[in-house]
């Protein structure tokens, strides 16, 4: 599936993605300042989260929750690791079999310890206001 979009359309994209991704975990895949935490942000935002998201990037991982229930999801940034020990010593298997939402900056840092059920999103830049995201189903 291929979406084109704007940063205006971004609400629209992220309540796009909850309905048709297979599976809660999503691994964001794009250059820097391709705009993966923004996306992240917006399906955070549609999920119903109490507190705004913003990127893990110095502690790795955040924690988002709904009002008066548990985790809602975990959203990381691999990008400062050096190498997949240190995500191992986060406990990142406790957190993949977890029943919430995983959403993931960087994965490639983490390639082959990511589980199999998970959806890969690319995102493209375009030019400076458009990008297109894809994945498969």
């Amino acid at each position: 599936m291929e979406i084109t979009y704007t940063e205006d359309q971004i609400t629209e994209v992220a309540g796009q993605l909850i309905q048709e991704v297979p599976s809660k975990i999503l691994c964001f895949h794009g250059a820097m300042g391709s705009g993966k935490t923004t996306l992240i942000k917006a399906i955070v935002r549609q999920l119903g989260a109490v507190d705004e998201a913003n990127s893990p990037t110095f502690g790795i991982v955040n924690e988002y929750q709904k009002i008066n229930e548990a985790v809602l999801a975990y959203h990381f940034d691999f990008y400062r690791l050096k190498d997949e020990n240190e995500a191992l010593d986060l406990g990142i298997e406790d957190y993949f079999s977890s029943d919430v939402w995983i959403f993931m900056e960087w994965p490639e840092k983490i390639e082959s310890i990511l589980p199999v059920e998970r959806v890969d999103i690319q995102i493209e830049v375009l030019d400076p206001n458009t990008r297109k995201l894809s994945f498969n189903k």
